[in-house]
């Protein structure tokens, strides 16, 4: 029997799969590959996998012709594959008339709520519709009722996709089915409720968060997908240049002060503290971390998850981690005054400590600390380091392309980071592809602004100066702002121009202001 390494894409014909149930292959651990003449050419793991792939082959009036495989590579495959069949929009169209029909008359009877969720039609649905999420990279599951519909958008890359519109008659019970699953409570349709699912789809471990919120047209559902195994970033592959990366580990092996990621929701700043916190994690230091939620579990580090409902806040977790005798501390967010004198006090009681601000930019840091009610002086000398940062997406690499300039393009880039005037500069942009779905991007990383609070800027904060001036201080002595690390993304052809224009907050049609 010849033996294979590896099912390469190219050679599956998916046709042949849609024929063949999901549980059959995975229970006998056998592929089936492709059809040549009359022959199955199938891949298999043992004896049985040989007897499972003459049967198929039999029922397709073929012959079969087994291929040796391990099977983890088998496993592989199916996940792969079988991950690919069968998106929300098909199952959609394969539930009939009488299957949405059944589903809406049988909801009118409140009895029936728990048994009207066990459904095929429903369960079909909503394990597709995750299916294709995961597939997709999405972040984020928007489900949301409007008058005459249901809208169902996914958010990959931190942009909004349409990808269903269901039938309005579905959506209580597909909110149900969720429900169901997330253990909460299905008779309560006036208040918002969270819970968490744990799923194991294709082959992968995903926790997912669920917030659901009463509207005016019904209950509206946010399902955030966590991949557990996507494991911790390296500083490097947040997307850190190699002298910002310097610069905070220089910080970070510091035995106390308050290092601050600050930026807006969804901007990755946990991403970068879980990274940081991986980087100096040793055998000889106690770190302890207070966060709501707890988004991926570090191994050999202490976790606190917040729970409001008890009294368990930031500030009293915070507290009590202090008598556990850390090393290092991370608070998921500074929300409070309460919490930030906390932060403050720890820093100066000999702590590292690592927590996160929602602001535009560094300086505005230092501004909203002391809006909180922080003493100045006390902000002057706890802080060490603030780090502002925002995602972009990045260019496709399947697709890549380069081109030449506009003049309104070049003359941008000299006047931000001095590039761009010569004639040999080439940018580069995505032409779109099946692996991109035709955007032109896949993935995305950071562009960050490193802030640090040396002697010049401390008397600035005790002055009570505004943001803008300590901006200014921080820039004529080498601070590299948002929008310049992101310029020189694009000229290093990771990102484009339109996207770092989107993420700080300026127009590309106004790039010549």
């Amino acid at each position: 029997m010849e033996i294979i390494e590896v099912i390469k894409d190219e050679e599956v014909e998916i046709s042949i799969l849609k024929s063949i149930p999901l549980g059959f292959v995975k229970a006998n651990q056998i592929f089936p590959i492709k059809q040549n003449d009359s022959e199955l050419i199938g891949a298999i793991a043992d004896d049985k996998g040989l007897l499972a792939l003459a049967e198929v082959s039999r029922v397709l009036g073929l012959k079969p012709r087994p291929l040796k495989a391990t099977a983890g590579v088998i496993i592989d495959a199916i996940n792969r594959f079988y991950g690919q069949m069968g998106s929300a929009e098909d199952v959609m169209d394969t539930i009939t008339g009488e299957d949405l029909s059944s589903v809406a008359t049988e909801f009118e009877a409140p009895k029936d709520l728990l048994e009207l969720t066990e459904e095929a039609p429903i369960i079909r649905l909503l394990n597709a519709l995750l299916l294709q999420a995961v597939k997709e990279r999405a972040s984020d599951i928007h489900i949301e009722p409007y008058e005459k519909e249901l809208e169902v958008r996914l958010r990959i890359d931190g942009i909004l996709h349409k990808v269903l519109t269901p039938p309005k008659i579905i959506q209580e019970a597909l909110i149900s089915r969720i429900k169901i699953m997330s253990n909460l409570d299905i008779a309560e349709k006036r208040l918002p409720q969270d819970g968490r699912i744990r799923l194991l789809l294709g082959g992968r471990d995903i926790d997912i968060r669920v917030s659901i919120i009463p509207t005016y047209h019904g209950e509206r559902a946010v399902l955030r997908l966590l991949d557990r195994k996507q494991g911790i970033l390296g500083l490097w592959e947040v997307g850190f240049s190699k002298d910002d990366e310097i610069r905070l580990e220089e910080h970070l092996r510091r035995p106390d002060g308050i290092i601050l990621v600050t930026g807006p929701t969804g901007s990755g700043k946990t991403t970068t503290l879980y990274a940081a916190i991986n980087r100096i994690h040793t055998e000889e230091k106690n770190i302890i971390t207070v966060e709501d939620p707890i988004e991926y579990q570090l191994k050999g580090i202490g976790q606190m998850q917040v729970n409001p409902r008890i009294g368990l806040t930031f500030a009293s977790g915070l507290r009590s981690i202090l008598r556990q005798d850390p090393d290092v501390i991370m608070v998921g967010e500074i929300r409070d005054h309460e919490t930030a004198e906390i932060a403050m006090q720890a820093s100066l009681t000999g702590h590292l400590v690592l927590s996160t601000l929602h602001t535009n930019d560094a300086p505005g840091a230092l501004v909203r600390l002391i809006d909180m009610g922080i003493e100045p002086f006390l902000v002057a000398s706890s802080l060490t380091l603030v780090l502002a940062q925002r995602l972009v997406r990045t260019i496709c690499l399947y697709c890549k392309v380069s081109y030449e300039p506009t003049d309104v393009e070049r003359k941008y880039l000299a006047r931000v980071d001095g590039k761009g005037g010569g004639g040999s500069l080439l940018l580069y942009r995505g032409k779109g592809c099946d692996k991109c779905k035709g955007k032109g991007y896949l993935g995305r990383t950071g562009i960050f602004e490193l802030l640090v609070i040396d002697n010049e800027i401390r008397p600035m904060i005790t002055e009570r100066m505004d943001s803008q001036n300590i901006k200014n201080s921080a820039v004529s002595r080498g601070m590299k702002t948002l929008r310049q690390d992101g310029i020189e993304k694009v000229i290093s052809g990771i990102t484009t121009l339109e996207e770092v224009l989107r993420v700080t907050q300026k127009d590309y049609a106004d790039i010549s202001i």
